[in-house]
């Protein structure tokens, strides 16, 4: 299968780049963190409030594990944290890491919890970035540096990657 599976921090872009790349390549747009709330019917942040951290794991690696798609990119949430949603989706296609600094994150991140980021107690954007970023790169099978590019430039160079490495649309 020839998906495009988007990974990074909150407010990386990963929906923003995805939706404009999928009408680029011809392919559907996913957002992992919808196909969640579609299945739980409820949104995120009441999830993790029912649930709990891990409950909401859980039901992440459920629902990520369980993609069957093809012709599309995928933005995913924390699913990084979820071993065997990552092996599926590394399987159904590529996994592309958007990269930005720290500082550029906490400009453009407002309220995590608003964002249904989930954090666990007394966690801070600093500590989840240190947390994620080794799971990031583990699984990334290319990496966009994003740091002081517009969409433009970031989508411009995620399809130069994307071309070198012969993923490309029918």
């Amino acid at each position: 299968m020839n998906n495009i599976t988007l990974i990074g921090m909150p407010g990386v872009g990963k929906s923003t780049i995805g939706v404009v790349l999928a009408k680029v390549l011809g392919y559907q747009f996913l957002d992992s963190d919808l196909l969640i709330q579609k299945q739980e019917r409820r949104r995120l942040r009441e999830i993790i409030e029912e649930e709990g951290y891990t409950g909401f794991k859980e039901i992440e690696n459920r629902v990520n594990a369980s993609i069957d798609v093809n012709h599309t990119v995928i933005a995913t949430g924390g699913s990084v944290y979820c071993e065997e949603a990552m092996k599926h989706l590394k399987s159904v296609g590529t996994v592309v890491y958007l990269k930005l600094s720290l500082d550029s994150l906490s400009k453009r991140l407002g309220n995590l919890q608003c964002r249904g980021v989930l954090l666990k107690e007394g966690q801070t954007l600093k500590d989840l970035y240190e947390e994620r970023t080794p799971l990031y790169e583990k699984y990334a099978d290319v990496v966009l540096e994003e740091e002081g590019k517009d969409l433009e430039e970031s989508l411009h160079d995620l399809l130069e990657i994307l071309k070198e490495n012969s993923i490309q649309s029918n």
